[in-house]
Protein backbone atom coordinates (compact mmCIF):
# COMPACT_ATOMS: atom_id res chain seq x y z
CA UNK A 1 0.00 0.00 0.00
CA UNK A 2 1.15 3.41 -0.71
CA UNK A 3 0.18 6.84 0.74
CA UNK A 4 0.21 9.82 -0.64
CA UNK A 5 0.19 12.38 1.44
CA UNK A 6 -0.18 16.42 0.94
CA UNK A 7 0.73 18.83 3.95
CA UNK A 8 -1.21 21.95 3.75
CA UNK A 9 -1.15 25.21 5.71
CA UNK A 10 -4.02 26.92 5.03
CA UNK A 11 -4.59 30.89 5.40
CA UNK A 12 -7.13 31.53 8.36
CA UNK A 13 -8.94 33.53 5.57
CA UNK A 14 -10.00 31.14 3.77
CA UNK A 15 -9.96 27.66 6.52
CA UNK A 16 -13.91 26.95 6.93
CA UNK A 17 -14.58 27.33 2.77
CA UNK A 18 -11.38 24.98 1.69
CA UNK A 19 -11.82 22.63 4.38
CA UNK A 20 -15.64 22.41 3.17
CA UNK A 21 -14.31 22.21 -0.31
CA UNK A 22 -11.45 19.71 0.40
CA UNK A 23 -13.72 16.92 1.68
CA UNK A 24 -16.72 17.47 -0.46
CA UNK A 25 -15.14 18.49 -4.25
CA UNK A 26 -11.36 17.77 -4.14
CA UNK A 27 -10.76 14.81 -2.47
CA UNK A 28 -13.74 12.81 -3.75
CA UNK A 29 -12.20 13.91 -7.40
CA UNK A 30 -8.76 12.76 -6.61
CA UNK A 31 -10.40 9.28 -5.27
CA UNK A 32 -12.70 9.36 -8.49
CA UNK A 33 -9.86 9.22 -10.93
CA UNK A 34 -9.52 5.49 -9.77
CA UNK A 35 -5.86 5.71 -8.52
CA UNK A 36 -6.37 5.53 -5.04
CA UNK A 37 -8.93 3.20 -2.67
CA UNK A 38 -9.60 5.89 -0.02
CA UNK A 39 -8.42 8.82 1.82
CA UNK A 40 -9.16 10.78 4.34
CA UNK A 41 -7.64 13.89 5.99
CA UNK A 42 -6.13 15.02 9.38
CA UNK A 43 -5.41 18.18 11.09
CA UNK A 44 -2.07 18.39 12.72
CA UNK A 45 -1.94 19.30 16.44
CA UNK A 46 0.78 21.12 18.47
CA UNK A 47 2.06 23.09 15.51
CA UNK A 48 1.90 27.06 15.29
CA UNK A 49 -0.94 27.94 13.75
CA UNK A 50 -0.53 32.09 13.12
CA UNK A 51 -1.24 31.80 9.48
CA UNK A 52 -3.28 28.94 9.72
CA UNK A 53 -4.48 25.80 10.24
CA UNK A 54 -2.13 23.02 8.55
CA UNK A 55 -3.74 19.61 7.44
CA UNK A 56 -2.38 16.53 5.89
CA UNK A 57 -4.53 14.90 2.87
CA UNK A 58 -3.52 11.49 2.84
CA UNK A 59 -4.52 9.12 -0.16
CA UNK A 60 -4.43 5.12 -0.62
CA UNK A 61 -2.96 3.43 -3.83
CA UNK A 62 -2.90 -0.49 -4.22
CA UNK A 63 0.33 -0.10 -6.07
CA UNK A 64 2.99 2.28 -7.02
CA UNK A 65 1.84 2.41 -10.69
CA UNK A 66 -1.87 3.26 -9.65
CA UNK A 67 0.50 5.93 -8.11
CA UNK A 68 2.65 7.10 -10.71
CA UNK A 69 -0.56 6.89 -12.95
CA UNK A 70 -2.28 9.36 -10.77
CA UNK A 71 1.21 11.66 -11.06
CA UNK A 72 1.22 11.31 -14.67
CA UNK A 73 -2.69 11.82 -15.83
CA UNK A 74 -4.22 13.65 -13.35
CA UNK A 75 -2.01 15.69 -10.76
CA UNK A 76 -1.20 18.43 -12.69
CA UNK A 77 -5.12 18.92 -13.58
CA UNK A 78 -6.00 19.20 -10.19
CA UNK A 79 -3.24 21.01 -8.76
CA UNK A 80 -4.04 24.20 -11.44
CA UNK A 81 -7.92 23.82 -10.39
CA UNK A 82 -6.63 24.26 -6.75
CA UNK A 83 -4.41 27.23 -7.75
CA UNK A 84 -7.09 28.85 -9.74
CA UNK A 85 -9.88 28.30 -6.56
CA UNK A 86 -7.27 29.39 -4.08
CA UNK A 87 -4.28 30.98 -5.02
CA UNK A 88 -1.70 31.96 -3.15
CA UNK A 89 -3.60 31.33 0.24
CA UNK A 90 -2.26 27.84 0.82
CA UNK A 91 1.04 26.20 0.38
CA UNK A 92 1.66 22.41 0.09
CA UNK A 93 4.62 19.58 0.90
CA UNK A 94 3.51 16.37 -0.97
CA UNK A 95 5.78 13.00 -0.16
CA UNK A 96 4.89 9.09 -0.63
CA UNK A 97 5.32 6.54 1.98
CA UNK A 98 4.61 2.89 1.76
CA UNK A 99 2.87 0.55 4.40
CA UNK A 100 5.42 -1.39 6.46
Amino acid sequence: MYIYNVTLQVDWSIAEDWLLWMKEEHMPEVVATGCFTESRLLRLVEVDETAGPTYAAQYSAESKEDYNRYITTHAETLRNKSFQKWGDRFIAFRSVMVLV
